[in-house]
């Protein structure tokens, strides 16, 4: 699969987006090791700590069928700056993928894309439980 395969599935799961607090739709294309994609959009609440960002709800997608590797996940937004994943989400993806590459992809289309362990680094993880 190639970046914009991954970028225009995101983009159509950004179109089912729930937001309406903050006005910001995002959606997300997670690339399993084996090939499957699983999608997700943000969904907001009145109370926003139950809000789920784009990038867990697609990533809770993939584990709930058994996936546990992934390659690359694309974040899409409408927004004129890219798209970066909060920390909890690095931290959902760092889990299972500290290797993962993250494409952050603007409202225009544009993209950067780097490894996980740029945009977490020194992160906790399961080496730390020894």
């Amino acid at each position: 699969m190639t970046d914009r395969s991954l970028i225009e599935l995101a983009r159509a799961a950004m179109r089912h987006s729930y937001s309406p607090y903050s006005r910001f739709p995002v959606g997300a294309a997670i690339e399993c090791a084996d090939g499957r994609v699983f999608t997700g959009c943000n969904i907001e609440n009145v109370a926003f700590g139950a809000t789920m960002c784009a990038e867990a709800v697609a990533l809770a997608s993939a584990v709930s069928v058994g996936a546990r590797e992934f390659l690359r996940i694309a974040i899409v937004s409408d927004g004129k700056t890219y798209c970066y994943p909060c920390g909890n989400c690095r931290q959902l993806l760092s889990e299972f993928s500290p290797e993962i590459e993250v494409l952050c992809v603007r409202g225009d289309g544009r993209y950067v894309s780097y490894p996980l362990t740029r945009l977490l680094a020194e992160s906790f993880g399961k080496g730390q439980l020894g």
